[in-house]
């Protein structure tokens, strides 16, 4: 009875790593609800098996190799980290490509380099295997040893994907011929960061799949003013903005769909601007409204013109202003902020901006 419940167990065992070596696969399309980033190209024949992004957020660019501290990390790793590192904010996007079968680390890495200086780019600091510092040949998986590269910019329990897919076994596990470069380049709005990190995978269990090929890893931080999305931003931050960059964008007056009633919880953000016009008596605004792409042009144009005049109806009504310190004005869908194509997206498209008019 022993023997047959052990040779079960066994069994079982058995059939759950053949459903797992039966997840990683030689990709052949890229993941659903992922895109390259138009500021950077694929090397070619690559599939997108891992992704991730923010509108805006921070981001750490090393600038150096990686140097032992004395400090550990959660997973009991000495901790590796550059003596030189350029903090940046933005609009940040991370994209994991397994490339095309007997590419070598170095070519791949070379072609990105080569996209960066098209762009008039320039490389701040480039290493290989060791010389990057920490553990050359990991991932972002593992404990008790020394941090890696990888594990600088996220760590296995950071990975969203499902265990054992592609995108997860492209980066965990034992890697080797580790290439690594940051860069910045040149954006209407600013500089844009980026960094390439390419490696070939080992023969981990359960990702034998992709055993050989090449993982690219590529961080981009575009350069994006952060929006002003307190929903009672204080009449003092909205003369600091308008002072500063001539307008402000206000996510606290709220209408119910395809309606121009200003519902009630809108009221804090009312008398906050009414107390910056009071405040100033020689200030007038342009009251703006903005609309996600829901809807018709020509519609959410006119809703947005005529959410616009009822904001200033309510400020001269509840509030005692003189209307001829406002203009309406109402752009609909014409101006965004992000991308409309998710609701995250469109709630930071959907706002109220006042311009200075004089």
């Amino acid at each position: 009875m022993a023997w047959a419940r052990l040779a079960g167990v066994a069994m079982a065992l058995m059939a759950l790593s053949g459903a797992a070596h039966a997840d990683a696969t030689i990709p052949t399309k890229d993941i659903a609800d992922v895109k390259d980033n138009p500021m950077l190209k694929r090397y070619e024949g690559s599939f997108i098996v891992s992704g991730s992004s923010s509108a805006f957020t921070d981001f750490k660019v090393p600038l150096a190799r990686l140097e032992q501290t004395d400090k550990r990390d959660a997973m009991n790793n000495i901790l590796f980290v550059p003596k030189q590192e350029q903090e940046v904010e933005g609009a940040f996007t991370r994209l994991v490509y397994v490339t095309p079968a007997n590419r070598s680390p170095l070519e791949v890495l070379r072609n990105y380099q080569d996209e960066v200086e098209a762009a008039g780019g320039s490389v701040l600091f480039a290493c290989k295997t060791e010389g990057c510092g920490g553990e050359h040949t990991r991932s972002s998986s593992g404990g008790g040893g020394e941090s890696s590269l990888m594990m600088y910019f996220f760590r296995e329990a950071d990975i969203k994907d499902a265990s054992f897919s592609n995108g997860a076994c492209a980066v965990t596990g034992t890697i080797s011929d580790q290439r690594f470069f940051a860069a910045k380049l040149p954006r209407p709005g600013g500089e844009a960061y980026v960094t390439v990190q390419t490696y070939q995978l080992g023969d981990n269990t359960y990702c034998t799949a992709l055993t050989g090929r090449t993982v690219a890893v590529v961080h981009i931080v575009e350069p994006r003013s952060r929006e002003k999305k307190m929903t009672e931003v204080k009449a003092q931050e909205m003369a600091r903005s308008l002072g500063s960059t001539g307008k402000i964008a206000l996510y606290g007056i709220l209408f119910d769909t395809n309606k121009t009633e200003i519902k009630p919880e809108s009221a804090a953000t009312l008398q906050e601007i009414a107390a910056l016009m009071k405040s100033d008596a020689r200030l007038a605004v342009i009251v703006v409204g903005h609309t996600d792409n829901q809807g018709g042009y020509d519609y959410n144009v006119d809703l947005s013109r005529r959410r616009a005049d009822a904001v200033i109806k309510a400020l001269a009504a509840d509030y005692k202003l003189d209307a001829k310190r406002f203009r309406a004005a109402g752009v609909g869908m014409v101006a965004p902020v992000a991308s409309n194509d998710a609701e995250e997206g469109r709630s930071q498209n959907r706002r109220v901006e006042l311009v200075k008019l004089n």
